[in-house]
């Protein structure tokens, strides 16, 4: 039962011509949970992201969307760091509730995030798509999509580790990352996870929307301190 929950293949239930298994089904509503709360900058949102990130590993090696199932073991890290670092900020940075205040990116950081992300969607890419003639007894098929993916595990690194740090902008690239991952999921006929994606795109709206919201609540003097650091 338990290999069978684990199992791409295994219909949880049957949906307007769509089976879903058990595995995508839970591995999204863990992961809007989690998304959700990170929007509304809730502590809570590294534990459910864990659970969501364990599955996702799982359904992506299934799909041989290789890079995003290597993604999942960078967020697994990132998941306990951002947990720590939020909870456990430095003296200055906490808010309200003594915990990590969100602040603005520094102009020559957003420089080095688009050549970053060019160059590691790039280099990556040519990676992805000779795994199979490497390693093929673990991957037997070609990666799907590998310069697409590719973007997508790049930038959503990048993404993550702004969102530890409660960069505002985290939010802007990660509106990129869910649009692309909306299609590609789709296309892929992993259609449960592209519209989990598409739920993605409007939360990091949402996300973008209220961190700002609670960076102008701040004092001014508060405000002046997080701009750029």
């Amino acid at each position: 039962m338990v290999k069978q929950f684990f199992s791409v293949h295994t219909e949880f239930f049957h949906l307007l011509n769509y089976s879903m298994s058990y595995l995508e089904f839970f591995g999204v509503i863990f992961g809007l949970l989690a998304v959700w709360l990170s929007a509304r900058a809730v502590i809570w949102t590294w534990p459910v992201g864990l659970l969501n990130i364990v599955l996702a590993f799982i359904l992506y090696y299934q799909v041989q969307l290789y890079p995003d199932m290597f993604l999942q073991s960078f967020f697994f890290v990132t998941n306990l760091v951002g947990w720590w670092r939020w909870a456990h900020p430095k003296p200055g940075e906490e808010n309200r509730k003594q915990q990590l205040k969100v602040s603005f990116l520094k102009k020559n950081q957003l420089v080095l995030t688009l050549f970053s992300g060019i160059g590691g969607t790039l280099i990556l890419g040519k990676l992805a798509s000779g795994l199979h003639q490497w390693l093929p007894a673990i991957f037997p098929l070609p990666s799907a999509y590998p310069y697409v993916d590719s973007f997508i595990l790049v930038m959503s690194v990048i993404a993550t580790f702004f969102v530890i740090q409660k960069k505002i902008e985290s939010w802007i690239i990660w509106i990129a990352v869910d649009i692309v991952a909306t299609l590609l999921y789709f296309i892929k006929g992993v259609k449960f996870y592209s519209l989990e994606y598409f739920i993605f795109t409007l939360i990091a709206g949402f996300g973008l929307w209220h961190w700002i919201r609670e960076y102008k609540s701040y004092p001014a003097a508060d405000q002046e301190k997080t701009l750029g650091t």
